[in-house]
C-alpha cells in the first residue's frame, strides 16, 4: 500500500470523519509536521544528499547548499589525493588559526553560521569539495494531487498515523483516541529507524543479522 497525495488527504478525512473546511485547509500542515517529526527521529539515507563545491584560495568561509541542514562529512581534493576535514567547534576554529591570513590546507571545519563553514588554515589553493549532509526533502504537499514520495510509498503508515496525531491535535479529539495514533505512529517510527539504523547501513554477509536483546 501506498499514498498519492490526493489518498493520503482522503484517509486524514475518513479517519477523522471531518470534512469542515478548516480542517480540509489545514491538511497539508499536518502532513508536513508528520514529515517533520520523521525528519527528527529517523536516519535515513533519504535525507541524505551530496553536493559538490569549491574552496577559494584566501577564503576561509566555505558556502553551504541552500537545503543544508546538518553535516555528515566534508572533504576536497588536492591534486594527489582526497582529503577528509575534521568537523570542530568554531571557537576550536578561531583557536587553531587566529591569523586567517595563514594559509595552508584546511583540516578543520566548524558551521560559522546559517550559510556559511569556517576552515582553518584558511586554503592556500582552490580545492573542489564534496559535502555529504542531512537536508530536508521536498512535501509530498508540493507537489500534485497524484504525487508521491519515497515516505508516502515506503513509510505510509508512519506518515499517516503522524498526520492523525497532528490532524486530532487541531480537532482537539478525543485523548483516547489521540493516544492510539501517537502509539501507532511509535510503532511504525520503530520499524522505519530499523530500515535506517540498522538495514541501510549494514551487510548481512559482513557483520551478520541484526541482534535484539529479548525483553
Amino acid at each position: 500500500m501506498s499514498y498519492t497525495y490526493a489518498t493520503l488527504k482522503q484517509a486524514l478525512q475518513d479517519y477523522t470523519e471531518n470534512t469542515e473546511t478548516s480542517f480540509v485547509n489545514n491538511l497539508p500542515l499536518f502532513i508536513r509536521s508528520a514529515e517533520e517529526r520523521i525528519l527528527k527521529s529517523v536516519q535515513l539515507n533519504l535525507f541524505r544528499r551530496n553536493a559538490s563545491g569549491t574552496m577559494s584560495q584566501g577564503n576561509k568561509y566555505l558556502r553551504v547548499p541552500d537545503d543544508f541542514l546538518a553535516p555528515y562529512s566534508l572533504s576536497y581534493t588536492t591534486s594527489s589525493e582526497e582529503v577528509f576535514v575534521e568537523f570542530k567547534d568554531v571557537s576550536f576554529i578561531q583557536t587553531y588559526n587566529p591569523d586567517s591570513t595563514v594559509t595552508g590546507l584546511p583540516k578543520y571545519y566548524a558551521s560559522f553560521d546559517v550559510n556559511n563553514f569556517i576552515l582553518a588554515p584558511t586554503p592556500n589553493a582552490s580545492f573542489a569539495t564534496e559535502l555529504h549532509y542531512l537536508y530536508r526533502p521536498a512535501s509530498i504537499t508540493a507537489g500534485s494531487d497524484s504525487g508521491t514520495t519515497w515516505l508516502s510509498e515506503n513509510a505510509e503508515l508512519t506518515l499517516l498515523y503522524g498526520s492523525l496525531v497532528e490532524a486530532y491535535i487541531f480537532m482537539k479529539g478525543e485523548q483516547d483516541v489521540m493516544a492510539m495514533y501517537d502509539k501507532r505512529f511509535q510503532e511504525s517510527l520503530v520499524g522505519l529507524k530499523l530500515l535506517g539504523e540498522a538495514k541501510e547501513t549494514t551487510q548481512n554477509y559482513r557483520v551478520g543479522q541484526v541482534v535484539r536483546e529479548k525483553q
